[in-house]
């Protein structure tokens, strides 16, 4: 009877532990998690079954794992929060599939994301024809992002968090040296500054950093 008591402690506390812990890592839904995020998530799963596998360890040495992963994924999130190459290292960035109507075949072929995969997404986001499509992007979740030709043109930031993305500058047909010059002229000299910035209705759009962080 006392097995049956401590394995229903153990897990009553570790559903609540674990409980916690995911509300502490933030909210993000199930197909939004990053590789790191999942790789996570595995290891607090796996490190839970253990605890209640093995009902006469101490609970301690149990939660401890969990208490390690949890402080590893809580610092990543946090540099990845303040550096984006860091981001856009670990996470990668989204991959245009489609431009304009068409497939970008080498783009698929670096991503091993192939034909089926993309016309079952675009049939569940009910596009029936590829030319139907301005743009479609796979982000780092795998989900495919799709803006339709009749939609209203698609809005690409150019900077954001202090960095500039030269792929989004050649998407709307401009340079670094042209964002720089009008950043300039709007009185932005310091790109770190800059915690957003679009190009919307050919103006600038362009959100400060605060003073905060």
């Amino acid at each position: 009877m006392n097995d049956y008591v401590l394995i229903i402690m153990k897990t009553v506390s570790l559903y609540f532990i674990l409980l916690v812990v995911f509300r502490l890592m933030g909210k993000r839904e199930i197909g939004e998690l990053s590789i790191v995020d999942l790789a996570i998530f595995v290891l607090i799963a796996e490190v839970a079954a253990l605890a209640l596998a093995d009902i006469h360890n101490p609970f301690l040495k149990d939660i401890l794992p969990v208490g390690i992963l949890f402080v590893i994924q809580y610092v990543n999130s946090l540099l990845l929060l303040k550096n984006k190459r860091l981001r856009d290292f670990i996470e990668g960035d989204p991959s245009m599939i489609i431009r304009d109507g068409w497939i970008i075949e080498i783009e698929m072929k670096k991503q091993r994301y192939n034909l089926d995969d993309l016309l079952q997404q675009l049939r569940e986001q009910g596009v029936g024809s590829v030319q139907d499509v301005a743009y479609a992007f796979l982000e780092q979740s795998g989900k495919l992002s799709i803006y339709k030709k009749d939609e209203p043109p698609l809005i690409m930031p150019l900077v954001l968090d202090g960095y500039i993305d030269k792929r989004h500058l050649r998407l709307i047909n401009k340079d670094e040296e042209w964002l720089v010059h009008e950043l300039m002229v709007l009185g932005y000299t310091n790109m770190k500054d800059i915690f957003y910035c679009s190009y919307e209705n050919e103006k600038l759009f362009v959100q400060l950093r605060s003073r905060k962080n």
